[in-house]
């Protein structure tokens, strides 16, 4: 706490460390936080029961949250034909193939969330390399490979958000912005750890939510009593 900023400080006296607050009460002391002359980011990150070193019991996927995210994301598409002129109309940022791969390629990574149709996946493989390690290769698991494209693009820049295990077993997200309503901000959670319960491994034992936390960018975090 003594390299923390008075803000920082001011905030974490407005929670007990050890305590897990009911979803209600965590909402209440999020919006009770310090203004900041930005929109802070509100954040949940979940530690969960999976043994990393087994990949059936890693988890990857992507989830659309009722509210939004606060923020409309830029999506390209790799795609050719009809299927490019659909996810335009749908409002693709950026769509191409050979020629939008190789601007990436080129050092350009200037948007959010890549999709693509199945089809292009041989076309733009070696991007691999480049998407791989910056999270935004299109892959089936997280949803960003799918056939109806138009539907995926209105979803993500809706605020249709991925997820994946890390190496700790750890599991985060974006679920809104701190103006949102206690609500809005409620039912974002809500939907994001029902997702992940949802698609627990069967092989994972024991205690699948080992530990909840929501914050901002700039707060302390709240653990969540979770069932």
């Amino acid at each position: 706490m003594q390299k923390r900023c008075k803000r920082y400080k001011k905030d974490a006296k407005l929670v007990e460390h050890a305590k897990k607050y009911a979803l209600d009460e965590a909402v209440s002391i999020l919006k009770k936080f310090t203004a900041t002359k930005f929109d802070q980011t509100v954040n949940c990150a979940m530690k969960l029961g999976v043994d990393v070193k087994k990949s059936d019991q890693l988890l990857r996927g992507s989830v659309a949250l009722p509210k939004g995210i606060g923020k409309t994301r830029k999506v390209i598409v790799f795609a050719e034909g009809a299927d490019a002129d659909a996810a335009k109309a749908a409002g693709a940022d950026e769509v191409g193939a050979e020629d939008l791969a190789a601007k990436i390629t080129g050092g350009w990574l200037d948007f959010d969330v890549a999709l693509a149709l199945p089809y292009m996946m041989k076309k733009i493989s070696k991007l691999g390399k480049v998407l791989g390690p910056q999270g935004k290769m299109p892959s089936p698991k997280s949803g960003t490979v799918t056939e109806n494209i138009a539907q995926g693009v209105r979803e993500f820049k809706a605020g249709k958000i991925e997820f994946r295990t890390d190496a700790g077993g750890n599991v985060h997200a974006p679920v809104g912005k701190l103006s949102f309503s206690a609500g809005d901000l409620k039912a974002n959670i809500e939907a994001f750890i029902d997702h992940i319960r949802a698609v627990k491994p069967p092989s994972a034992k024991g205690i699948f939510l080992q530990r909840v936390v929501v914050s901002a960018t700039m707060t302390p975090g709240i653990h969540l009593e979770v069932v």
